[in-house]
């Protein structure tokens, strides 16, 4: 008995050790946690095309993974880079007319208010969006820069993944401590889940935003390209989406005396914005895997609180990944000994 309590005890004692470990090693390089997020993303989404390459086209491993890291660039972070660019133009300008954004405002509101005898806006309110803008904007400019610096940590740890995939999923195959179906099954729904968030969500996003594009194009509003961007970064938020742009540039239409166009801003987005989210949801969520609304809401309010905007597509992911561990492990310790029965 004194044996096998011996090895129990080096056995906890080791595994309290790695823990520890593992976790101040977690602490020193969170920071670099968004970029070994992303990597493992674009690892997940490209590694079929690396094996391809590699071992039925000969290619040698560093070329595959140098054209496949560079086509992720082309497709995915040259475009939104530029839309990056275009809105940090916008927030430096806004940081250098913060006093005429609030006279503006301000005329807007007195408008608004001649019109329908309603205040939107009152001094106070005022003052203090001036304030928030003041503290936010900056801090905009120095999201960028820590994006800049997520990417190229990501595409560092990307490499390496790519070149060692088989080895590395060899490691991670026989070192997980479950039954082999339940590591099968932890590699499969891992796969579906990145897919249909990292996917799936900006995809959706991006629909959204060429819909209400289209509507910007035909009632002439001012910048349609630079609301496209936006409505497309806004549609990835939960509840709001899109209406957080259509919605106050409908209102902004309207008292600035652009009547029809107002309205027609406002009908279109409510009608046809909103209505495209809920069908293209629906028809991709059968073709690339379902993800709960619900997971998609309070998962992105995690998200952008751990990691910021990259926490838009992880957040669902953490959640979704906590559902299936839990699932995972009551196959693989619990057994129940009762059978519930649901009375109709």
């Amino acid at each position: 008995m004194s044996a096998i309590d011996n090895e129990r005890l080096k056995q906890i004692c080791f595994l309290l050790i790695i823990v520890l470990l593992a976790t101040l090693l977690f602490i020193e390089m969170y920071t670099f946690f968004p970029g070994f997020l992303g990597a493992i993303t674009l690892y997940v989404i490209s590694r079929n095309y690396m094996f391809r390459l590699v071992e039925k086209r000969n290619w040698k491993k560093p070329l595959a993974a140098a054209m496949l890291m560079i086509l992720s660039f082309i497709i995915i972070l040259l475009p939104v880079g530029l839309m990056i660019n275009m809105l940090t133009d916008k927030v430096s300008y806004a940081m250098e007319h913060t006093s005429e954004l609030i006279a503006g405002l301000k005329t807007l509101n007195e408008r608004i208010h001649s019109a329908t005898k309603v205040d939107v806006l009152s001094q106070v309110k005022l003052e203090q969006l001036q304030g928030y803008l003041t503290a936010v904007l900056p801090r905009l400019l120095g999201a960028t820069f820590n994006t800049l610096t997520t990417i190229a940590i990501m595409y560092f740890i990307l490499y390496f993944m790519l070149v060692c995939g088989r080895e590395m999923e060899a490691y991670l195959y026989e070192y997980i401590p479950l039954k082999d179906e339940n590591v099968l099954r932890l590699g499969s729904e891992f796969r579906k889940l990145v897919i249909a968030n990292a996917v799936g969500i900006p995809l959706i996003a991006i629909i959204q935003g060429i819909v209400s594009l289209i509507g910007y194009l035909v009632f002439k509003v001012p910048e349609p390209i630079f609301w496209f961007a936006v409505t497309c970064c806004t549609s990835m938020l939960p509840v709001v989406g899109a209406a957080a742009v259509y919605v106050p540039m409908g209102v902004y239409l309207l008292g600035t005396g652009n009547t029809w166009q107002g309205i027609a801003v406002l009908v279109y987005g409510f009608a046809v914005v909103g209505t495209s989210d809920n069908i293209f949801r629906f028809i991709l969520a059968k073709k690339i895997g379902d993800v709960h609304p619900m997971i998609t809401v309070f998962g992105v309010l995690v998200g952008v609180n751990l990691f910021g905007f990259i926490g838009l597509i992880f957040g669902p992911l953490l959640i979704s990944m906590f559902i299936l561990l839990l699932e995972i492990y009551s196959n693989e310790f619990l057994t129940k000994k009762r059978e519930v029965r649901i009375e109709k």
